[in-house]
């Protein structure tokens, strides 16, 4: 592994993307994306996409310039159309937007509607709680998820988020993951390096468990707790799919082939303003982190977060993606 900073990948990836064909703002934004899921680890959803975007952008398949539009239609209700263009920009276009509608309503409904898959849905939680709001997110991706008994995908990974405020301008807690038993990128990565994956995340083509990464792929994913976590992807299905008018996860084509239509992905997020319900919410916050963090080995997820200045990152990658410039 080579030892790369932040700041590099950051710049690195900016510079990739305006050469294949994204505006300097954009760039930015998704930039700033990367560094940050390669800040937190999750490789998945960082430099792990950068040639994809590259090569989609140079296809048309991706708008690397298009202006989002931003509509609203009723108090609490922020809908940003991101035409065909990455997930980053149409959060930022409407992000202001929704944030006084929370302010000024105590909630709002924020969806983003045909856009890029937004990767690390995390990333955008997190900016409404250091904003001081509660946020949670759901968005949906290309079907690899067969429903409990079933073997023919109908779901994608599916993610849900939540963020909540420290009521200091930082995040007290988040999270993060897929409503599959896995990110689907963990199988593709054992399956490109040879790996088998554990059992009880995936069946093959006939819906028997398997441990072959690559049977895996050519079966389906499984949902992680079973039918809890099945109901789950169910909601952000209806969230992210059908309320934006975006694609449904059987509708929606791989993810980073190069060529081929948008993905038409949307993204919901409740934005929640704790200040206009109980204003001892955050001493109670506190109290349930002491109770949590009083514990050895205990505490709340990703609270004290606090990123490297340089990660790991495999050589073949970095070459791969240093050639994009």
């Amino acid at each position: 592994m080579t030892l790369i900073t932040l700041d590099e990948i950051e710049i690195t990836t900016k510079e990739a993307l305006i050469k294949h064909g994204a505006s300097e703002g954009i760039a930015a934004l998704v930039a700033h994306a990367v560094r940050t899921a390669e800040g937190n680890g999750n490789r998945i959803c960082g430099l792990y996409y950068v040639e994809s975007y590259c090569l989609q952008l140079a296809s048309g398949r991706v708008d690397g310039v298009v202006k989002p539009t931003i509509n609203v239609d009723r108090p609490g209700t922020v809908r940003v159309d991101g035409h065909f263009g990455f997930a980053q920009s149409a959060f930022a276009a409407g992000f202001a937007t929704a944030l006084e509608a929370a302010r000024n309503n105590g909630v709002c409904a924020y969806s983003i509607e045909h856009s890029q898959t937004c990767t690390s849905l995390g990333y955008f939680t997190e900016q409404f709680a250091q904003s001081g709001m509660l946020a949670i997110g759901a968005t949906n991706a290309s079907a690899v998820v067969a429903p409990p008994g079933g073997t023919t995908p109908v779901l994608g990974t599916n993610p849900i988020a939540m963020a909540v405020p420290d009521g200091q301008g930082g995040v007290a807690f988040q999270f993060d993951f897929s409503t599959s038993a896995i990110a689907m990128g963990k199988i593709t990565m054992a399956a490109a390096a040879g790996e088998p994956i554990p059992l009880g995340w995936a069946v093959d083509a006939n819906g028997e468990p398997t441990t072959d990464a690559k049977a895996a792929l050519e079966g389906s994913m499984l949902s992680a707790g079973g039918y809890k976590g099945y109901g789950f992807g169910l909601m952000a299905e209806l969230l992210a799919g059908a309320l934006t008018g975006s694609r449904l996860s059987v509708e929606v084509p791989p993810l980073k082939a190069p060529e081929g239509p948008p993905h038409d992905l949307g993204q919901f997020y409740f934005v929640i303003d704790p200040v206009a319900y109980d204003q001892n919410f955050l001493q109670r916050l506190k109290e349930l982190a002491d109770v949590i963090e009083s514990q050895p080995g205990a505490r709340l997820p990703g609270s004290n977060r606090v990123p490297p200045n340089e990660v790991e990152v495999d050589p073949a990658l970095w070459d791969l993606i240093t050639k994009l410039i």
